[in-house]
């Protein structure tokens, strides 16, 4: 959850670390998109997901700094060599190429399965391993791993602990 004070000089949420360096950072929040360029860094790395407050720093309001951080993990993703599961299959079937299933994982996380053209899987789950929106839905979810899985029109994005 968002939360911005009336000034809108402090907010809470979950952000992806989407670049940094060693005298400051960019974060992205999850839940809106917005970008908060840091004056340094307080310790995160590119792909980390942290829960954290953030303020705008005076006179400007153009950088931000870190008020508290209550959680930090780092997010990776992976392409497994193991075909999608049967499960997983079987909604790939029931649905049209180009559509996207949504389902919960026995545990915490989620599966997606998207159904493509054939000959555009390899392509689909480079894709899906190079789109931030990956590690930005991964940090939103509170998981920490996602493992890419593809077969002949078939690709499965495991959102993992």
């Amino acid at each position: 959850m968002s939360d911005s004070d009336s000034a809108g000089d402090e907010k809470t949420s979950t952000f992806l670390v989407t670049h940094a360096e060693d005298d400051s950072a960019v974060l992205k929040d999850v839940r809106d998109g917005q970008v908060h360029t840091l004056s340094s860094n307080p310790g995160v790395e590119e792909a980390d997901a942290v829960e954290a407050t953030v303020a705008s720093d005076p006179p400007m309001n153009l950088t931000w700094s870190v008020v508290e951080v209550e959680e930090r993990r780092a997010l990776s993703t992976e392409r497994s060599e193991e075909p999608p599961t049967a499960q997983e299959r079987d909604i790939a079937a029931e649905q049209d190429v180009g559509e996207v299933a949504r389902r919960e994982r026995a545990g915490e996380g989620e599966i997606h399965v998207l159904t493509v053209p054939p000959e555009d899987t390899e392509d689909a789950a480079a894709d899906v391993l190079d789109d931030e929106a990956t590690l930005s839905r991964a940090a939103r979810l509170g998981v920490s791993r996602v493992e890419v899985r593809a077969e002949s029109g078939v690709v499965s994005v495991r959102y993992m602990p």
